[in-house]
Parts: C-alpha cells; structure tokens; sequence
C-alpha cells in the first residue's frame, strides 16, 4: 500500500478530505503537522459529538492508496483543483511491511488498577502479584482499563467489594449501564458480585460482554437497555456527561435505599453540572480523580 501525503490549511481539510474518499482513498487520517513541537495545538472533543474542528491550522492529510499508481493519479487530480489552493503535496510513499498484530498487541500491557488487581490481555502471562485479574483483549467496544475513567471504576469496585473469598457480597445487585466490553460488571463479579446485569445501546457491545465474561468464567446477564429492571445496591455507568446528564433521573431510580450510583466519563471541569444535574434525586460528591477526570458517586 502506498501513502500520499499532503500539508493543508484548516479551511482546505474538509473539501480535500472529501476528493480523496471519491478517489478510492481506502483510509483518511488528519494530523497536526507542528504534533510534539512548540507549536502543537490540542484539540479536544466529545465520542460521538461534532469536532470542534476540522483539523489544524497546518495539517499533515495522509490517503492511504492500494497502489502506487492510485496514490500518483490521485496526487495529479488533486493538485488542477481550485480548492487545492494553499495545499502542498508532501509525497508519496510506501507503506513498510509489519506485523500488525504483534504492533498492535504491543501497545497493550497489563494495567494494574491496584497492587494486587490486575487487566491482562490474553497474550500475556498474568503478573505475579495478581491476586485477582481481568483477561480482556481489545476489541469493538470500549473499555479496556487503559482509561483513567475505567481504572477508577475498577478502584472503586476493588474498595467496596468483597477484599477477601467466601465474604459474601457487599456490592449486592449490580447494573452496569453502558456496559461496553462488559469490564465493570466483569470486574464486580470477581469481587463477590453474583446478580449482575450489564446493558447497552450497542449490541456489539452485548456481544462482546457476553464473551469477555465467558473468558472470565464470571456469571451475568447483558442485553440492551431493558434489560435493566428493578432495584439495584450498586449502579455504576462510564458514559460520558452529556448522556449522564440526560439519564440522571433513569439512573437514580434504578439504585435502592443505602445503594450507590457510580458515575464516570466526566471531566473535572463538569463536576458541578452533574452534581446540579442530579441533585433533585441525588448528592453526588467527586470521588477520585486522574488526569483531568472524576470519578462522581452518591449514597440513597
């Protein structure tokens, strides 16, 4: 496969973007062209909401092309374009030859969410000191403990669940909503949990918590959103604020009296409008926190 690569000003991004998606570009990516210099501008934006912009203001535009005589033919449609004005063709280029599954296995490490807890891709042996662990591989759905949102879910099932075998079930019912691979319900389960339900929108992501718990040999039930019924000790849900928003008053419904709600996917900068969000039903407090994110808990 073959590269071209071009350097375009953010108002050129989308036009071009658009010409090489109708020339057959098997793949589109934007990059910042100043990344890991002086220069660098972050961009930061919500899963499934709008960019906040289309690219940078110097953005490296790289098409990926089943040939190198695709990627030249598409290079000389580009360049006789008006809306290429103010663009520059960086070249084109093989792509190396690699293993793709090994690169991207290496990019996935066991994660320890505390001394003695551990998530384990399938490819790597289980570290001695786990005591307990999660053997989940990266897949369609999100959630694989690598993020701070999930590790914090994780720390907070560890803190409240059963610390030691045969002590019962202090996390009582579980509902993981929004489950995604399924790794908080997974997680409740092997501290102590047995009466799990874990629901989603996705059903690739039901999919996918059915068989990461068959891998896990944990016992749950998942399905979409109605699956969810009833009273639950314990609600845990990382989506995102705006749709933790929304669901406030569906959510706190679903938590018993002296259960608690778990809420994740909230910057720190959004404390205040969730608290005010569930405030009518109930007080959420900021629970812990890790680069820039919170994790918000509350007690019927």
């Amino acid at each position: 496969m073959f590269e071209l690569s071009l350097m375009c000003p953010e108002d050129r991004i989308e036009a071009v973007s658009d010409a090489l998606d109708a020339l057959d570009a098997l793949s589109v990516s934007v990059e910042d062209a100043d990344a890991q210099t002086d220069a660098e501008q972050a961009l930061f934006g919500e899963p499934g909401m709008p960019p906040p912009k289309d690219g940078w203001q110097r953005s490296r535009v790289v098409a990926l092309f089943p040939s190198e005589v695709a990627a030249r033919e598409a290079q000389q449609l580009l360049v006789v374009q008006d809306f290429f004005v103010g663009c520059q063709v960086l070249g084109v280029a093989q792509v190396p030859e690699q293993d793709w599954v090994r690169l991207t296995q290496s990019q996935f490490a066991p994660v320890d969410i505390t001394p003695d807890f551990w998530i384990v891709p399938t490819w790597h042996e289980l570290p001695a000191q786990a005591v307990r662990s999660i053997r989940l591989d990266p897949g369609l759905a999100f959630g694989t403990g690598t993020h701070p949102t999930t590790r914090m879910c994780l720390r907070w099932i560890a803190r409240n669940g059963a610390t030691q075998p045969g002590q019962g079930n202090p996390l009582g019912r579980v509902l993981d909503y929004g489950c995604g691979s399924g790794i908080l319900a997974i997680g409740a389960a092997k501290f102590g949990a047995t009466d799990i339900d874990a629901v989603d929108i996705d059903p690739a992501a039901v999919e996918s918590t059915v068989q990461n718990a068959e891998a896990n040999q944990v016992t749950l039930k998942a399905g979409l959103p109605d699956k969810a019924q009833g009273e639950y000790q314990t609600v845990l849900a990382n989506i995102l604020a705006t749709p933790l928003r929304v669901l406030a008053p569906l959510l706190c419904s679903y938590v018993a009296a002296g259960g608690h709600l778990v809420l994740a996917g909230i910057l720190e900068r959004q404390a205040d409008e969730l608290k005010e969000a569930y405030a009518p039903w109930l007080p959420l407090e900021v629970a812990d926190t890790e680069d820039g994110w919170i994790l918000m808990t509350a007690r019927r």
